[in-house]
């Protein structure tokens, strides 16, 4: 579990645990961390509340005070198939479990699915958007596995991201169209290290209008092209802790945009790999988010309830 409010003790945890990286490469690490100001660097922002189905035109924030936050879906990679030659992914249990955590406490409805073959995410996405969401804030799916040059592996083959981001388009899913698509990626995107570099620091609108069919897509990958990805067995990956430690701490102060900010923040500056293999040392990571999305994305506070979307 992710220290809650305790920098220090965060801090404490994820510098005695062994590292792997998400390529398949299980190369025994040790992470270190450097502390940083968890209370974050941005005051709250008065935010205008809209009651419309769809926010208008000029709207500056996306509707997120619907009955429901939203459906929540992790794929969780562990094991895979014989031919796809993939080590177990060891510390993905705990990504799993936190990232559960932290989004039923936004209050996503979420469900989790593990080792599912590329079918099988298939028929899951396709039926999240058979789903009628008019009453819902938005949708999330977080993607826990191996990958290679803008391919994700799932248990039996690999996949592009594309291949399911299309099935949630206006045209496929017309009740989340104008909604956030938030997209989260734990994945390598290829096999270069990072080596990192050492500074010095100074001290009324319409309502109807056309929008693009890949608009209000949010993709928020752990690495950059062509980079590795870290995870620990005990704690799991650097960019869901990080992303689960934002979330917990700031969600429901702080826009996703400048969530992420911190996320990448935290990444980049509070992880560093140690390993017995030089070649493999002293590594960096850094997140990659490629935003469509068109506004603002704030979790509102929601009363509590018990309805569920599955």
């Amino acid at each position: 579990m992710i220290a809650k409010k305790d920098e220090c003790t965060y801090k404490k945890v994820i510098q005695n645990a062994d590292d792997s990286t998400d390529a398949g490469l299980e190369s025994p690490a040790s992470s270190s961390s450097s502390t940083s100001n968890i209370r974050g660097a941005v005051p709250k922002q008065a935010f205008k509340n809209y009651n419309s189905p769809v926010p208008g035109r000029n709207a500056a924030e996306y509707n997120m005070n619907h009955k429901n936050r939203g459906m929540a879906i992790i794929f969780n990679h562990k094991y895979f198939d014989a031919e796809m030659k993939q080590e177990p992914r060891r510390g993905t249990d705990v990504d799993s479990a936190n990232l559960d955590r932290v989004l039923k406490q936004h209050h996503f409805d979420v469900i989790q699915h593990n080792d599912f073959c590329y079918n099988q995410i298939v028929r899951v996405i396709k039926r999240a958007a058979f789903e009628n969401h008019d009453n819902n804030d938005c949708i999330l799916i977080a993607i826990l596995s191996h990958g290679n040059m803008g391919y994700i592996c799932a248990s039996d083959t690999k996949y592009k991201l594309a291949d399911i981001c299309n099935l949630l388009t206006p045209n496929n899913c017309p009740t989340l169209a104008g909604k956030p698509k938030l997209f989260f990626v734990q994945a390598c995107q290829g096999k270069q290290m990072d080596d990192g570099c050492k500074i010095q620091t100074d001290g009324d609108s319409q309502m109807g209008y056309k929008i693009p069919l890949h608009a209000d897509f949010l993709i928020a990958y752990s690495t950059i092209p062509g980079f590795l990805s870290w995870r620990n067995p005990l704690n799991g990956s650097w960019f869901i802790q990080s992303l689960c430690l934002e979330l917990e701490t700031n969600g429901k102060r702080l826009d996703l945009m400048t969530l992420l900010t911190f996320v990448c923040r935290r990444v980049a500056f509070d992880f560093e790999s140690h390993t017995n293999d030089p070649r493999k040392d002293q590594k960096k990571q850094i997140p990659c988010i490629t935003t469509m999305l068109t506004r603002i994305v704030l979790f509102s506070e929601k009363p509590k309830s018990n309805s569920k979307l599955f």
